[in-house]
């Protein structure tokens, strides 16, 4: 992942050097005044041949559906199967900042993905939904394939949904193998009510390599207690890959077996591409 404290113009070269490390995706973020997602997707993008860039997430509240197609439709031609779009609900506080908030935050997430992925595929949609309308619509350029839309969301009624009308689900930092476990009951749920083909679990893991714990406990201390906070957990209850790198492919492998079925590190510290490396190196990602 790219961290969004991160200067814009650093994305290009590190997503590079994640993809010749020789990961598989690169993540980015949007977050009210940090970064929008999209630049930063067609960004990455260009800047790589195989890797495949996630948007985690763009809020639906900020979004209307009509032009997230078109941009997500713009990405998709020009970088078929390289894409994957994610949507959210959005933090509350800031989309309030904006005057962003609704009510209706469930209606408005699946009639959103709803319009979206039936504009991206170039069809003609017409939805006079609670919270979207789109009125006999088509796009001029649709994607010739339609990349995958999975929802960054965390509690039951939306994890629910996700599974009913969602390709995947992304699970916030702090997710361990038993929070894996307890969201695809709610993921199948829904899934046994929708028609979806299939379903990515896609779970966000904070990454501090460091032999000394005492180090790394203390260099990560204030992102763990701030998504420990959000989350409403302790912070010795954050699953996080902060520690030696020894631990790492347990660590991994854990999230797995539970259902995981792509991994998501993001790098803590002053040195994410040297982090990225050693978490590479110890599951054996590094290529020659």
């Amino acid at each position: 992942m790219f961290e969004r404290d991160r200067a814009p113009e650093e994305l290009p070269g590190w997503a590079a050097t994640v993809e010749e490390l020789g990961a598989d995706d690169l993540w980015v973020i949007e977050d009210l005044g940090w970064t929008g997602s999209i630049s930063a997707a067609s960004l990455a993008l260009a800047a790589t041949r195989r890797l495949r860039v996630g948007i985690g997430i763009a809020p639906v509240a900020l979004r209307n559906p009509a032009l997230l197609a078109m941009e997500v439709a713009n990405l998709a031609r020009v970088h078929p199967g390289r894409l994957v779009a994610g949507v959210g609900h959005g933090v509350p506080e800031l989309m309030a900042q904006v005057g962003a908030e609704t009510v209706r935050k469930l209606a408005l997430l699946e009639e959103s993905i709803v319009a979206v992925r039936g504009l991206v595929a170039g069809e003609t949609v017409t939805l006079h939904g609670r919270e979207v309308t789109v009125n006999g619509l088509t796009l001029v350029h649709p994607a010739r394939e339609v990349p995958p839309i999975v929802t960054g969301v965390v509690r039951p009624k939306s994890l629910e949904l996700s599974g009913r009308v969602a390709d995947g689900t992304i699970l916030a930092e702090g997710a361990g193998p038993a929070e894996v476990t307890a969201a695809l009951e709610h993921i199948g749920r829904g899934r046994q009510a929708g028609d979806r083909p299939a379903h990515e679990l896609i779970v966000f893991v904070y990454l501090h390599a460091d032999d000394d714990r005492e180090r790394a406990a203390a260099a990560t201390h204030d992102m763990v207690a701030a998504q420990a906070a959000w989350l409403g957990v302790e912070p010795a209850d954050v699953f996080a890959l902060i520690g030696p790198a020894a631990e790492i492919p347990a660590k991994v492998a854990a999230l797995r077996a539970a259902g995981a079925s792509t991994v998501v590190l993001r790098p803590l510290g002053t040195d994410p591409d040297g982090q990225a490396r050693i978490a590479l190196e110890a599951l054996g990602r590094v290529r020659s």
